[in-house]
């Protein structure tokens, strides 16, 4: 349950609503802060979460919602890179599959989950032997990190055990295969859970906040000009190490310092496609080779998501489109091994996300694409770059560590191994006891299961919702998954400001409903009315806003090419700014 404590205490409030926002506001414009960290995205907030926990005064600012660009639109995947393997990079992979177990069993069970993938073998002998060597690798790498992997290991199948477990794979598709597990998690939902825990622990933590230039004395760097988007409020915000975050933004912010670095960040368009679950026969998810990379089939609960394409994408950096060539280039890879195939009609959802890339100033990406960077490029001012989401908290730990470096004073070592997400603490518990919870509200426990699985022990707060409010319980229209009071929910406790925060990210409606979320808009706006206080005006603006972005966004996807994609996508105002 969430937890008011006096302003001295070491609880804070776990909500992270209006009221939160505009208290982490007036500390950011009077307080003096050890840390700010600019970006809210996987990275940023995780930053915000290490450096809070060693004791220092932090503050986060983000141009958005939280987890809004690349943290929000990634494979979802909490994996080591198997095909780092085949590049050597055995440093990358291990350090992963560490983050990976600690992910799945310490810092947040109830978001993190196990799942299956089947890696179909088409050569005889020596593909087996080679694929086989490198799933042992990934498994051996997963133990050392003192602790279980949280998963099972690799198994060999013959062509009849892969035919009974993926029924739907064609029959001359392969010969046998190998499968392994990752991890899976809801992206969107472990970012904004991140920047809510990261306020727990007492970092004042602002979305819809943009930095528009840096504060200097002399050379160094000393806080940022800020733009409250909601309010039209400016005000500086004053720190003794600023970290910039911003993932495929970063070149962008540091132009604002002037300062030109040793690397630069290249975005790479990803594209991913969700279809129904229904369309093909599989009990696990697949792995498999194209020409340039690897595609991925991961099972996403009613849907499977297919992807991911590897492009440039030089264009806009908010509101990356997908084309109609990305989309036929997904289908025609995956279609190579179903028997019955996939068409446009069985898209319910397409997103497209750009990967923060490593670039030296040679601009060859294909060495460095994964890695990261920590610099302190001008006093003050610490930059952290690259990387892959699921290293996130070793980012933010060597991220932390290099601005601590330039503060006075015995700071202490990171702790964020051991600090859990909020509602992760008695997740097993709850999850063993959610018959009983369905018994007691009346609801299936199907219901409970989707709760525990997207806010563990918060679910309390939601059922808490229901009781006062029974017809909360209804779900959204277009979206059985998701209901009523985790709306009101998104507003009051998760920081959602606006309904595209709701539909697109707080859940997935906007990438999982045929309709893109549309039905729901009105009822998201409403309810988000009665949390925030919106009139009658905002409540319809909200919704001709979504209206407009999903109208622009299947539009974008008829197009050939980048640049008609981007000029299309672009046709649709984003959330007004004062």
């Amino acid at each position: 349950m969430a937890t008011t404590s006096k302003p001295n205490s070491v609880a804070r409030s776990t909500k992270l609503g209006p009221e939160e926002r505009s208290a982490a506001i007036q500390a950011l414009k009077t307080k003096e802060l050890d840390i700010l960290v600019v970006g809210g995205g996987i990275v940023g907030t995780g930053s915000a979460l290490d450096a809070v926990t060693r004791g220092l005064r932090v503050g986060m600012v983000e141009a958005r919602d939280w987890g809004s660009g690349t943290s929000s639109r990634s494979s979802k995947l909490v994996h080591g890179g198997i095909r780092y393997l085949e590049q050597l990079d055995f440093r990358l992979v291990r350090e992963a599959l560490i983050e990976r177990g600690l992910l799945l069993q310490r810092i947040a069970p109830h978001l993190v989950k196990p799942v299956r993938f089947l890696y179909p073998l088409t050569r005889r002998v020596w593909e087996r032997a080679y694929i086989g060597a490198g799933m042992l690798l990934y498994d051996l790498f997963s133990y050392t990190g003192g602790r279980s992997p949280g998963v099972p290991h690799h198994r060999h199948l013959t062509k009849r055990q892969v035919q009974r477990l993926a029924p739907s794979i064609a029959n001359d598709a392969l010969i046998g295969g190998i499968t392994y597990y990752d991890g899976q998690v809801d992206d969107a939902r472990y970012v904004a859970m991140l920047a809510r825990t990261a306020s727990a622990y007492g970092a004042h933590v602002a979305s819809r906040v943009r930095v528009e230039g840096f504060l200097k004395v002399g050379e160094r760097v000393v806080g940022v000009k800020a733009h409250d988007l909601e309010t039209g409020e400016h005000f500086d915000i004053r720190a003794r190490q600023v970290v910039n975050a911003t993932g495929v933004w970063t070149d962008d912010t540091q132009a604002m310092v002037g300062e030109r670095g040793q690397f630069k960040v290249r975005a790479s368009k990803g594209v991913h496609l969700v279809v129904p679950r229904d369309r093909f026969q599989s009990k696990v998810g697949l792995l498999l080779r194209t020409e340039k990379s690897v595609l991925f089939v991961i099972p996403w609960g009613r849907h499977w998501l297919v992807g991911t394409t590897d492009t440039d994408w030089n264009l806009d950096k908010a509101h990356p489109a997908a084309t109609a060539a990305d989309i036929d280039y997904i289908l025609e890879h995956v279609n190579q091994v179903l028997t019955v195939p996939l068409t446009r009609e069985d898209v319910e959802g397409v997103y497209a996300g750009l990967r923060p890339l490593l670039a030296g100033e040679s601009d060859q990406t294909s060495k460095l694409s994964r890695e990261h960077i920590v610099a302190h490029t001008v006093p003050g001012l610490v930059v952290v770059a690259g990387g892959k989401w699921t290293t996130y908290r070793v980012m933010a730990k060597d991220a932390i560590d290099e601005a601590v470096a330039a503060l006075d004073g015995k700071i202490s070592e990171s702790v964020t191994q051991d600090i859990a997400l909020l509602g992760a603490e008695g997740y097993q518990a709850a999850w063993n006891k959610r018959a009983k919870l369905a018994r007691a509200f009346g609801v299936h426990k199907v219901r409970i299961e989707h709760l525990l699985n997207r806010y563990g022990v918060l679910t309390d707060e939601i059922l808490d919702l229901l009781r006062e409010r029974p017809e909360l319980g209804e779900s959204l229209p277009g979206a059985d998954d998701y209901i009523q009071a985790e709306v009101v929910y998104a507003a009051s406790h998760e920081g959602a400001l606006h309904v595209d925060d709701v539909l697109a990210r707080r859940t997935r409606i906007s990438i999982e409903a045929w309709d893109r979320g549309v039905s729901a808009a009105p009822v998201v706006a409403r309810l988000m009315a009665e949390a925030l206080g919106w009139d009658a005006a905002r409540e319809q603006q909200e919704v001709d806003f979504y209206l407009l972005r999903v109208e622009a966004e299947r539009a974008s996807q008829q197009q050939p090419d980048d640049e008609s994609a981007d000029r299309v996508r672009l046709a649709a105002p984003d959330v007004a700014v004062k």
